[in-house]
């Protein structure tokens, strides 16, 4: 009797690009072929994190075609291609068990209880590590005089190349058309309009919001405690404002949640 095998396939970095889909694929199917076995399904996730389940929809269409039968073996690249997290790739693995479907990857082999335990922890190590040398690199930009990351209305990101081919990131110029509507922004505000008002006229002109819809109050007030919002970002001050807040990702929906920090754990660079 011929046996019937699911292809999972997964890229998330800057360091990968969606050819590496088509690699994974096709390491696969080679082993497939050595071992006589049917591919009957690939399922896939482009450009999503291993660290989240929930927000992969790849990985829950696999984990769908298992729990209706008839398939025998799951196959990936490696386990960190299944997920990163380790009570995420617990998960995966019981139900593929409970369905008595073996999993396999081309790094390490048919996996067991012992892959998933040593596995799991060591993922869990380099996201924690990944973590830590972002965030380095990021301060390390505040330093300079540069923007940690994301981008502020008015302004542009400039990546450009250092001597040794490496990216210098954090470099940014002014979008005169924003900086226009910035400047207009507060001297109607000095001049007395509401927040409200402003953004009544933006949007009765045509003119598109830092997100390209509609403007609204919020989207010019923001939060003077979190120091967002065109009124209350200091960037346009000369103050780049680093470490406001963490984020953190719910176990139950895998979406990341923003925390504030206190202000003692802010790092402000001044940027005249």
């Amino acid at each position: 009797m011929s046996r019937s095998a699911l292809i999972y396939a997964r890229y998330s970095s800057d360091l990968q690009n969606s050819s590496s889909i088509e690699d994974q694929v096709r390491l696969c199917r080679e082993r497939l072929d050595q071992d006589q076995i049917e591919v009957r399904d690939i399922f896939v996730d482009r450009a999503i994190s291993g660290s989240a389940l929930q927000t992969r929809s790849g990985i829950q269409a696999l984990l769908d075609e298992v729990a209706r039968g008839s398939v025998d073996v799951v196959i990936s690249e490696a386990l960190d291609r299944l997920s990163r997290d380790q009570e995420d790739i617990a998960r995966i693995y019981k139900r593929l068990r409970f369905a008595q479907v073996t999993l396999m990857t081309l790094a390490e082999g048919e996996i067991n209880e012992l892959h998933i335990g040593l596995k799991g922890t060591m993922n869990a190590l380099f996201l924690k590590d990944l973590a830590n040398k972002t965030r380095r690199g990021q301060r390390g930009r505040v330093e300079a005089g540069k923007i940690p990351g994301g981008k502020s209305y008015g302004y542009r990101l400039v990546p450009t190349l250092n001597p040794d081919g490496t990216v210098n990131r954090g470099e940014r110029e002014i979008i005169e058309d924003e900086a226009r509507v910035i400047r207009r922004i507060f001297e109607d505000y000095v001049g007395g309009k509401t927040a409200r008002q402003i953004a009544a006229d933006l949007n009765k002109e045509g003119v598109a919001s830092p997100r390209g819809g509609s403007w609204n109050a919020s989207t010019i007030n923001g939060n003077k405690k979190r120091r967002n919002g065109i009124l209350n970002n200091e960037l346009y001050l000369g103050n780049i404002i680093y470490n406001r807040q963490s984020f953190v990702r719910d176990p139950d929906t895998g979406k990341r949640r923003s925390r504030p920090n206190p202000e003692a754990l802010w790092v402000i660079k001044r940027v005249p």
